[in-house]
């Protein structure tokens, strides 16, 4: 890559608060995925439970859903850099807590779901002023697809390196470490928010509620049904598949044999999935017809599934795990994209947020789902399962995905716009 080219692509940095955004937020990321891969593993260590671990990934998750309309509120009302701050402080003193759980010899599931509760509720708070913040830090506005990119590009990154770096850490030191690592690394975010230089803005005001605002965001969707169909697939792969990874430690503990670092590379091979899945959505050529894409990724992800499902070699399993990685990242992203192409400006960000509710709100569900089925019929036929009835709802799908929309207004700079949501869900 000549010069130019690199400093297109690093146009980000040009902005001081940038430059320490972005850094702040890449420690964190690697650090959340450090926490939550062994909040999963302990879980299961302790218990030997698939419908246990579903049980701590709905904890985490469910709240962000219940409470994010109330998250998105705040981040409009209020000042988003004290918002940020304040979160980040919480997140550190949960970390803390799980870590002293276990190194005062005090450790109960019961307490460990409570503290994923409340790390759930900070999140709905913290991610919807960070998604308004970047804007904020960004001192060119030209330079916000890019900024936004690179962001997106470190989370897929972070997904990747954070498991695999857990399971060593697991294996070496045990989870308390992994949980002090993830407090240190939000203590990243605080500083560097605290380094910005950052000038008082008016704050938006409304009399307007909020119920009353997504309730025009449903009455919109009743009257635009490719988006509805659209969102209503994300909302059922959600559901009954995506949940997949509820799943994963007991592949690692009973079908290879291995320990907390094989669960970390399995969550890690995921995650190169999803970082060649950035790559390529990123790359695609103007005027690619994303619906075909979304369904060939649909087909691409329930074949991994099954693929996976019934292999017993682990570096050939890992094989399949990648492209489950792939499908599950462009499933996703796809659907986000196209939602915010297709929808009027002035409905767009209500949109996004019944999407980005159907995401919140259906995978925690699934994961009790995937976790009690498990129980009964075991890990591999469950995955089995869940890899039928994604290419069913590809099936079902066919017709819709392969009917061009007619008032399709897709741009590849939406892409750009899309990355932050994109980033949220995987974190």
């Amino acid at each position: 890559m000549n010069l130019i080219g690199e400093m297109e692509l690093f146009r980000a940095f040009r902005s001081r608060n940038y430059t320490f955004y972005f850094f702040g937020r890449a420690i964190s990321q690697f650090g959340t995925w450090m926490q939550r891969t062994a909040v999963v593993w302990l879980v299961y260590s302790f218990t030997h439970s698939a419908f246990l671990t579903g049980v701590t990934i709905f904890a985490e998750t469910f709240p962000s859903f219940l409470f994010s309309i109330p998250g998105g509120v705040m981040a409009d009302r209020f000042n988003r850099y004290k918002i940020i701050k304040v979160t980040q402080i919480l997140s550190m003193v949960q970390a803390v807590l799980l870590a002293t759980l276990i190194l005062t010899g005090h450790m109960v599931i019961w307490a460990v779901l409570v503290l994923s509760v409340i790390l759930g509720i900070i999140n709905a708070f913290d991610v919807s002023a960070r998604q308004a913040f970047v804007h904020e830090v960004v001192a060119d506005q030209a330079d916000l697809p890019n900024a936004i990119s690179l962001t997106t590009a470190t989370a897929s990154l972070a997904q990747l390196l954070g498991p695999a770096a857990a399971g060593l850490v697991l294996n070496a030191f045990g989870a308390p470490v992994c949980f002090l690592l993830n407090a240190a690394s939000f203590a990243a975010v605080f500083i560097s928010v605290a380094l910005m230089k950052l000038s008082d803005k008016p704050l938006h005001k409304t009399d307007k509620k909020v119920l009353a605002e997504f309730a025009e965001g449903f009455n919109y969707l009743k009257k635009t049904p490719n988006l509805f169909m659209l969102i209503l697939m994300l909302a059922i792969v959600s559901l009954l598949v995506q949940p997949f990874n509820t799943v994963l430690p007991v592949f690692a503990s009973v079908i290879f044999k291995g320990d907390a670092s094989t669960f970390g590379y399995i969550t890690s091979f995921i995650g190169i999935g999803a970082v060649i899945n950035t790559i390529y959505l990123a790359s695609r050529k103007p005027g690619a017809a994303l619906k075909i894409i979304l369904l060939i990724s649909t087909i691409v992800l329930g074949a991994g599934l099954i693929c996976f499902s019934q292999i017993k070699s682990f570096s050939l399993a890992m094989v399949f795990a990648v492209i489950m990685g792939f499908g599950s990242m462009s499933t996703f992203a796809v659907c986000n994209i196209i939602v915010q192409s297709e929808s009027a400006p002035h409905m767009r960000g209500r949109i996004i947020g019944i999407l980005m509710m159907a995401i919140f709100g259906m995978t925690p569900l699934g994961s009790l789902v995937v976790g009690a089925v498990s129980q009964h019929i075991g890990a591999p036929t469950t995955v089995l399962f869940q890899g039928i009835i994604c290419l069913l709802i590809a099936l079902c799908f066919t017709r819709f995905l392969t009917k061009r929309s007619p008032k399709s207004i897709l741009n590849d700079n939406i892409l750009n716009e899309s990355a932050e949501l994109i980033e949220e869900n995987y974190e």
